[in-house]
């Protein structure tokens, strides 16, 4: 990959409102797929590595990284939610805190 990392998309507004001169480019529909990938790993990194009360922030940004790779793959964001919910409805969700050790 290129130097240079995917943010958001207001982020050169930002620089310069802070009197700034970001060098940004609109990636490629193949680069972009790559970098939000590459995006996701780089939040769950942060994520992982927060305390409690960054936690939440940084879970927000991997949120907002799995909805723009969802609509990337051409699908809505209520069809990601109906998958979530199907695939909970057939093996369960998390809540119960159930840890796997092996079949006996």
């Amino acid at each position: 990959m290129a130097d240079g990392k995917l943010v958001r998309d207001l982020i050169p507004q930002i620089i310069r409102a802070g009197g700034g001169e970001p060098m940004a480019y609109v990636a490629s529909p193949d680069e972009y797929r790559r970098r939000l990938r590459h995006k996701l790993s780089e939040e769950v990194s942060e994520f992982l590595a927060a305390d409690d009360s960054a936690a939440a922030e940084e879970l927000a940004d991997i949120l907002e990284v799995v909805h723009a790779l969802a609509i990337d793959l051409g699908m809505t964001l209520r069809h990601l939610e109906e998958l979530r919910a199907q695939k909970a409805e057939a093996r369960g969700g998390f809540a119960g805190r159930v840890v796997w050790t092996g079949n006996a």
